[in-house]
C-alpha cells in the first residue's frame, strides 16, 4: 500500500518575510474577496511567492509545483494533467481582478507572466504632474539561450497584446460614482448570466498547423487522447524537431481569438466575473456540464466545435486538409441561397470569407454554447465584430422573426451565416447571409 503524500509545509515565516514588501502586499491579496471562495489559489500564491523572495525562483516548474503543492505523484505527468496549469491561469485572473477593484491603488503590482510560474514584481511610480510610470519588473534572473528566445518573444508580444486589450475592455469605475448594472442585450442575456460560469474556449493554433502540415484532419478524440500531435508532427521531425516539439507542447492562439475574447467581455457587461478563458487541451468534457459556453474558431483549430456539427444546418468542410479552400455546406439551401460558401484560400489574402455564428443549448440544458467559427482568421474576428454591434443584432433579431418581447420569454436557438470582406488579416466589413432557427 502506498504512503500518502505528505502535506505542503507552510511558508517559513521569517522576520525577513514578514518585513518584505511583496510578502505584505501578497498577504493583503490573499485576504480580499477575490480569494476567498478556496485555499487552493491562496496556497499557490503564497508558496510562488516565498519560493521567489528565498531565491527559489528557478525551481517554480509545473512539475515541482505539481509534486510540491498540489501533492503529485514523483512521475506524474504535467501533459497528461494540466491542474497547475489551469490554476496558474485562474490565479492571473484573480490577480487582474484584485489589481482592477481592491487593489488598484498598490503601489507594488503582481504578476506571473506567461510561460513561467514566478510572480514578477514591478512599482508604480506616481508623481504630481506626470503620468503613471512603471518601474523595471522585479523577474528572477533566468539564463536565455539564443535559441529558446523566439519562442518566448512570442509569447511575452502575445501577453503584452491581451492585457492591452483587456485593459481597454474593462470599464474603469469613476470615483464617487456607483451606477447600478446595465441589463444585458439579446444574445448576451443567453450567454451570460449569474448563476453559471461563462467559459471561453480559444482555438489552437498550433493544431491548426499541424493538421495542415500532416495532411490529417484530426478529431476531438485524438485531440483529448493528445496522440493526434505527437504521432503526427512525427512527420516534419525531419524538417526540425525542435519544432515539432514545440507545436506539441506549447499553448498558442490567434490575434482573432484575442480581439473576440475582448468583445465578449465588454458585451458580458457587470457579469465579467462570471467569465474565464480556457485553452482547448486544457478543457473537459464534464466541464461543459451545466455550464455557459463559448467556443471560438472552426473545427480545424477548435475541435471542440465538433461536437455541434451535427446539429446545425451550415457545416465547415474541407476536400484535402492543406490543400483546399475550406467551405460551408448549406444541407438544407433556402430560395436564393447558394449549396455552398467558400471561403479563403489562406489567412492574411485578399477576398471575402464566411463565419457562423450559433447558439445552442449546453448538453445538460440548463445553459448555453455559442460558438462563433470562420473558415479562416478573418471569418472568425468578423463573427465577434458583427455580435458585437447593436444594429447588427436587430438585424439578426428581424431576420430570425423575433422580436424583444420574444427574447424576455424564451431562449431563442439559431444559427446565422456571415461574409465579411478581408483585406491584410483582417475584416473590414460584415454581411448576414443566411439564418436558421433551431427548434
Amino acid at each position: 500500500m502506498p504512503s500518502p503524500q505528505p502535506s505542503v509545509p507552510p511558508p517559513t515565516v521569517t522576520d525577513d518575510l514578514l518585513n518584505d514588501k511583496r510578502w505584505q502586499l501578497v498577504q493583503r491579496i490573499v485576504a480580499s474577496p477575490p480569494f476567498q471562495k478556496g485555499t487552493r489559489l491562496r496556497d499557490l500564491l503564497q508558496f510562488i511567492t516565498e519560493q521567489t523572495i528565498h531565491g527559489k525562483a528557478h525551481e517554480l516548474t509545473e512539475q515541482h509545483i505539481g509534486n510540491a503543492l498540489f501533492h503529485k505523484p514523483s512521475d506524474y505527468s504535467p501533459l497528461e494533467d494540466s491542474s497547475v496549469r489551469v490554476h496558474v491561469r485562474q490565479l492571473r485572473l484573480k490577480l487582474h481582478e484584485y489589481f482592477y477593484e481592491e487593489g488598484r491603488n498598490e503601489s507594488l503590482i503582481l504578476d506571473i507572466p506567461k510561460g513561467t510560474y514566478a510572480p514578477a514584481f514591478r512599482t508604480v511610480l506616481k508623481t504630481p504632474d506626470a503620468p503613471t510610470a512603471i518601474a523595471p519588473a522585479m523577474i528572477p534572473a533566468v539564463a536565455w539561450r539564443p535559441r529558446t528566445m523566439v519562442p518566448w518573444v512570442l509569447c511575452a508580444l502575445q501577453t503584452i497584446l491581451c492585457a492591452v486589450l483587456l485593459y481597454r475592455a474593462i470599464p474603469h469605475r469613476t470615483a464617487g460614482v456607483s451606477p447600478g448594472p446595465t441589463p444585458l442585450s439579446w444574445p448576451s442575456s443567453q450567454i451570460f448570466d449569474a448563476q453559471h460560469q461563462t467559459i471561453i474556449v480559444v482555438a489552437d493554433s498550433n493544431y491548426g498547423m499541424t493538421r495542415i502540415l500532416a495532411g490529417q484532419p484530426g478529431s476531438l478524440d485524438q485531440y483529448l487522447r493528445r496522440d493526434f500531435l505527437p504521432n503526427r508532427v512525427g512527420r516534419i521531425d525531419e524538417v526540425d524537431a525542435r519544432l515539432g516539439e514545440y507545436m506539441s507542447n506549447s499553448a498558442l492562439t490567434s490575434f482573432a481569438d484575442v480581439a473576440n475574447v475582448v468583445s465578449l467581455y465588454r458585451m458580458a457587461g457587470f457579469l465579467q466575473s462570471q467569465l474565464s478563458v480556457r485553452y482547448p487541451r486544457d478543457l473537459r468534457m464534464r466541464d461543459l456540464d451545466h455550464n455557459n459556453c463559448i467556443f471560438i474558431g472552426s473545427p480545424g483549430s477548435n475541435p471542440w466545435v465538433t461536437l455541434l456539427q451535427g446539429k446545425l444546418n451550415f457545416r465547415e468542410s474541407e476536400t484535402a486538409v492543406g490543400k483546399s479552400a475550406k467551405v460551408f455546406i448549406n444541407k438544407n439551401p433556402l430560395p436564393g441561397e447558394q449549396p455552398q460558401y467558400e471561403g479563403l484560400r489562406w489567412t492574411g489574402t485578399i477576398g471575402e470569407d464566411y463565419a457562423t455564428i450559433s447558439l445552442l443549448p449546453n448538453e445538460t440544458h440548463d445553459g448555453s454554447v455559442l460558438a462563433l467559427q470562420g473558415l479562416q482568421q478573418e471569418g472568425t474576428e468578423a463573427a465577434g465584430r458583427f455580435l458585437a454591434d447593436e444594429e447588427n443584432r436587430r438585424q439578426l433579431m428581424s431576420a430570425l422573426g423575433i422580436s424583444a418581447l420574444d427574447v424576455v420569454s424564451q431562449n431563442i436557438w439559431f444559427e446565422a451565416l456571415i461574409r465579411s470582406r478581408a483585406s491584410s488579416g483582417a475584416p473590414s466589413s460584415t454581411t448576414l447571409v443566411a439564418v436558421r432557427r433551431i427548434r
